[in-house]
């Protein structure tokens, strides 16, 4: 039998579908930041991953999911009072935030099984996308640990739980822009190792904001020290302000004062570590790589601005989203300047086609 093309250019058809679940993942980490900015993350306080999909559809179904709200500590404590309308409020931004994480899983998983049943999918995608299945099924047993952090000793979730949830979220939408750009076939780009090196540690870095910006959020920093670029009277804080819990390096975590420190100092470095890069990459004549070492020096630029503004105007939710929005630009950036510059030797991640009709 002759072998042809299939109708569909499996390339073409992976590609798109890995670029949307990207969109949807981003989409995700913007209704969780939403649902963190409005206090509504608390608001189911079980885990149903299939029938918790249907939200309360009667007066009595809404009563009983108000009535175990007010169990926990955050309604006792924060929300005494609140009215079954108000509930309603921020019971909608839970149940859309974790909606939306169970149609992520499908639309990761049926099309998935599609093109493996296809045969259109090389050995190393195939394990890649097996890999950052596993890592969206981690995913959500840490939102549930995370919401479970809440519900007996907390009026909040931790701010561990809450920065390792949104990293890991984080990890797999770059996977994902990871495997889209090993797609398309490139030339090597002639540059530097210096070049590879900063820009791998211009990502590394943004990991580590994006980690210290979940301590900041978990920990509402950000409603403190409202001033810039001076914090609590200085630009560098008293060492005891600092560090005045045991041990020490709870401070980097719990110490409001110092989480915030953190997040500036890591911004201040990642923004001038993103400009010595441009300038490197664009003396270099690295091609490419300098372009996109621009492009992301101009990402980082604007989101420093945010920052500023979202600090300066004690977190509204529109600059605190657009904050968020950007950092999600900035990793995208960093994740395809990094791939830019890196080897290509061995990047097989190509869809094949397979015979009309036949499965793989």
């Amino acid at each position: 039998m002759t072998t042809i093309s299939a109708p569909i250019n499996p390339h073409r058809a992976v590609r798109w579908w890995l670029i949307s679940v990207a969109a949807l993942i981003a989409l995700m980490v913007l209704v969780g930041g939403a649902t963190r900015l409005t206090e509504s993350g608390l608001s189911i306080v079980e885990w149903k991953p299939v029938t918790g999909s249907v939200p309360p559809l009667s007066d009595a179904a809404w009563t009983e999911a108000f009535e175990a709200y007010k169990k926990i500590p955050q309604y006792r404590e924060l929300n005494a009072g609140m009215s079954l309308s108000e509930f309603k409020q921020i019971f909608w931004w839970e149940w859309s935030h974790r909606l939306l994480g169970r149609f992520i899983g499908v639309a990761y998983l049926l099309p998935f099984l599609f093109f493996l049943w296809r045969g259109g999918l090389s050995g190393e995608l195939k394990r890649r996308l097996w890999l950052l299945f596993a890592l969206g099924g981690l995913q959500g047993a840490v939102g549930w640990w995370m919401v479970a952090s809440g519900l007996s000793e907390r009026v909040e979730v931790s701010q561990y739980r809450l920065a390792t949830h949104l990293v890991l979220a984080l990890l797999i939408f770059a996977g994902i822009v990871w495997t889209v750009r090993r797609f398309k076939e490139r030339p090597q780009i002639a540059a530097p190792v210096r070049l590879r090196f900063t820009s791998a540690l211009l990502l590394a870095v943004t990991f580590v904001q994006i980690y210290f910006g979940a301590l900041v959020a978990g920990l509402r920093a950000g409603r403190a020290y409202n001033t810039w670029p001076q914090i609590d009277g200085a630009f560098v804080p008293s060492w005891e302000r600092l560090w005045f819990e045991t041990p020490w390096w709870r401070n980097m975590f719990d110490n409001v004062l110092t989480v915030q420190f953190e997040h500036r100092m890591t911004a201040y470095a990642l923004f001038v570590l993103a400009a010595l890069h441009a300038i490197d990459a664009v003396r270099s004549r690295a091609g490419a790589a300098a372009s996109g070492a621009l492009w992301l020096f101009a990402a980082v630029s604007v989101q420093a601005v945010l920052g500023v503004l979202t600090l300066l105007n004690q977190v509204p939710i529109d600059l605190a989203l657009s904050h968020q929005a950007v950092a999600i630009v900035v990793l995208t950036l960093a994740v395809m300047q990094v791939e830019r510059l890196a080897s290509r030797q061995s990047a097989d991640v190509q869809p094949h086609a397979v015979p009309v009709g036949q499965p793989g």
